[in-house]
């Protein structure tokens, strides 16, 4: 007598023993090494994130201004900031490299004066500073350009104070959107600072000297 045919002989094997298809297997467990750098990669971005926005609420300038009281009149203050041909009688980098060159362009005095140096030390650099704008006895503005940090704007302010004068010096650097400037900007007014208090000293000594003695006539 004839038979079914057994609808099972031919079927797999999974099937017939009940192991799960392969659209039914789960994924295979992560390590704990792998779970840690997943968490590791999130931590990493979580926080470059935060600092990137954390840049773009620190200041967009980096201001530094020094001040510094000298016993001199306006006038003779002036005499030696507005004329950047006397800029290295009071500079505070002038020693820093004796091989620096110097180099001036421009008119000798007023707007447009302009004052160029290259030096192999990293610590003066190459670059170029102008005035751009004057007024006898009361102020000078001038731009610096730096060949390796860009450019900013520097200033020279003369209050009278009784007999003597009030000197401020001060430097504007626009930082742009960059989040990696602006952080360098929070450490600017110390490492510029201590120069700009150095060279109101040799200001000072310079404006308070007095005036070398008449050569008498033979």
């Amino acid at each position: 007598m004839a038979t079914e045919p057994d609808s099972n002989r031919n079927a797999p094997l999974a099937t017939v023993v009940g192991a799960p298809t392969a659209a039914a297997r789960s994924e295979p467990p992560v390590s704990q090494t792998g779970r840690a750098l997943r968490w590791l990669g999130i931590a990493i971005i979580g926080v470059v994130a935060i600092a990137i926005v954390v840049a773009f609420i620190l200041p967009r300038h980096a201001i530094v201004a020094r001040s510094v009281e000298i016993a001199a009149p306006p006038s003779a203050v002036f005499a030696l900031v507005g004329d950047l041909r006397r800029f290295g009688e009071w500079s505070p980098w002038t020693d820093i490299d004796p091989e620096t060159v110097y180099t001036f362009t421009g008119p000798i005095d007023g707007v447009g004066q302009t004052l160029n140096w290259e030096s192999g030390d990293k610590r003066v650099g190459s670059g170029s500073m102008s005035i751009t704008a004057i007024e006898p006895d009361t102020r000078v503005d001038m731009e610096v350009m730096f060949v390796e940090a860009g450019t900013a704007l520097a200033s020279v302010r003369l209050e009278p104070a009784g007999a003597g004068t009030t000197v401020t010096w001060g430097l504007d650097t626009d930082l742009g959107f960059n989040p990696i400037a602006r952080y360098f900007g929070m450490m600017m007014d110390g490492m510029v600072g201590p120069d700009y208090e150095k060279g109101l000293a040799r200001l000072k000594a310079a404006a308070e000297a007095p005036p070398p003695a008449p050569v008498a006539d033979e």
